[in-house]
């Protein structure tokens, strides 16, 4: 059963026990997915009035856009518990023998990269996320801007979320050439996407601020 089969309720309670999975990566990917539905809210509270007439077609692409990453990071949820899982299991392989030893670190390696890819992808699909909000603060409805700012600050604390996730499993990454490959991308994403974030937000405060 996928995660977001669950209540809330359900959710945030097994969120809370010692459990694996769900985890910050879960956490983070459903957070993008619930700021993302606030830009679209806007968005589609925008088509149909007569003063957007202007910017209603770039406004549906933009809800297509955002209904896109609503369904990857959704995906995400699960994808993220489905890595982590058998990495929590390798960390309690036995480390009695050299071969036991050499048996457990290339299980650690690759179920460390495995687990390190789900918060890579919701890092690039939050910062598609923050581009889109980046747009709908300047088209979209005043009457509900307000929005805007919340989701997108969801998606910057989704941003920095999987970027915690990615360097806790970096840490244990034996290959450097991946680790300086995936630890370029996670730091261009986490400053440009907080940058145009921190940006969206201070709009839509000038625009709602009397």
């Amino acid at each position: 059963m996928s995660m977001l089969d669950k209540s809330c309720s359900d959710f945030l309670e097994v969120l809370a026990s010692k459990a694996p999975v769900p985890g910050g990566g879960g956490a983070a990917a459903l957070g993008g997915a619930i700021g993302m539905a606030l830009s679209n809210m806007v968005g589609n509270l925008t088509v149909g009035k007569k003063k957007y007439a202007e910017v209603e077609g770039e406004v549906k692409e933009l809800i297509a856009k955002g209904e896109q990453v609503i369904e990857e990071l959704k995906k995400l949820v699960d994808e993220d518990a489905a890595v982590f899982e058998p990495l929590s299991k390798a960390y309690g392989l036995p480390k009695d023998t050299p071969e036991q030893i050499a048996y457990k670190e290339k299980v650690m390696e690759k179920c460390s990269k495995d687990a390190c890819e789900g918060p890579m992808k919701i890092m690039r699909k939050c910062y598609e996320g923050i581009k889109i909000h980046e747009r709908m603060g300047q088209i979209g409805t005043n009457l509900a801007i307000s929005d805007v700012g919340c989701g997108v600050v969801f998606l910057k604390s989704a941003l920095i979320s999987g970027m915690l996730n990615v360097v806790i499993n970096l840490n244990t990454i034996k290959d450097q050439e991946y680790v300086k490959k995936n630890r370029a991308e996670m730091e261009q994403l986490l400053a440009e996407g907080s940058k145009i974030a921190d940006a969206t937000l201070e709009l839509v405060l000038s625009k709602i601020k009397k």
